[in-house]
């Protein structure tokens, strides 16, 4: 295999939700194979520490402060991007929030809250990052985070159940619509991944913390996902290993849907 395949050299690629977790392991992969990372994130503090830390290591990457949900500060800060930078070319969607609710305990706050980071951001970030993609004429590759529940229904979560199905067929729609400009367009279905944001979910539950993530790990692989688990699958489909893939779903979680 040649290894130019997995080369990012010269390639921009904007990232949300980067200051942790799968979005921070993702930042630091892309730029060790040579990607200049645009490192979205409302928590300032920690985007900052993110981008020493890819800085430490040899990569080039620039913090942003986002909110996804708000369109304006979307379409400002990918303006600001291409005046760093004066290109994208790759969005890896990864901005996510999960309340372990069911419908009739869950508010309404809180379902819009969840809906607006899993799913109305992906539609926002994507309608100001596209149009630069098809302008510099070359393509490009969208990664959007689903998730298992994506997939099939999960216990106390209607709200987040309900928007990473969304992302799962949003991502089809927009393979479809944009192929034709050489974008394409992918989502990745994480299992139980290693992060703030799964164990946040044991506090949600008060459940003990050491049995949640035995829980966890309950699956045919018998262990539980690391975030560089999923980086390096969000590295397969942005890179040219991918070239023929759109409009697909990989699920990545150890074996647990099967």
């Amino acid at each position: 295999m040649n290894n130019h395949l997995l080369s990012l050299e010269n390639r921009v690629a904007v990232i949300t939700g980067g200051a942790a977790g799968i979005g921070l392991s993702t930042a630091k992969l892309l730029a060790e194979m040579g990607a200049t990372i645009a490192l979205l994130d409302v928590n300032e503090s920690r985007g900052q520490e993110a981008i020493e830390e890819i800085g430490k290591s040899g990569g080039k990457a620039k913090f942003y402060q986002c909110d996804v949900t708000n369109d304006t500060e979307c379409r400002n800060t990918v303006d600001a991007i291409i005046r760093d930078f004066k290109r994208i070319d790759i969005l890896f969607n990864n901005a996510g929030v999960i309340v372990r609710k069911n419908t009739l305990d869950l508010r309404e706050e809180e379902w819009d809250l969840v809906v607006n980071v899993n799913l109305k951001a992906i539609f926002l970030l994507s309608r100001y990052v596209i149009p630069i993609m098809i302008t510099q004429g070359n393509g490009g590759s969208i990664v959007n985070t689903g998730s298992g529940w994506g997939l099939k229904g999960g216990v106390n979560a209607v709200a987040y159940c309900a928007a990473k199905g969304g992302v799962v067929n949003m991502t089809r729609a927009m393979a479809i619509d944009h192929g034709k400009h050489n974008i394409r367009v992918n989502c990745i279905c994480p299992g139980d991944t290693d992060t703030d944001l799964l164990r946040g979910e044991a506090v949600q539950l008060n459940q003990d913390m050491k049995e949640f993530m035995k829980e966890a790990a309950d699956r045919p692989l018998k262990r539980i996902g690391l975030p560089l688990d999923i980086a390096h699958t969000v590295l397969y489909l942005v890179s040219d290993l991918s070239s023929w893939v759109t409009g697909t779903t990989i699920v990545v979680d150890g074996g647990g849907l099967a």
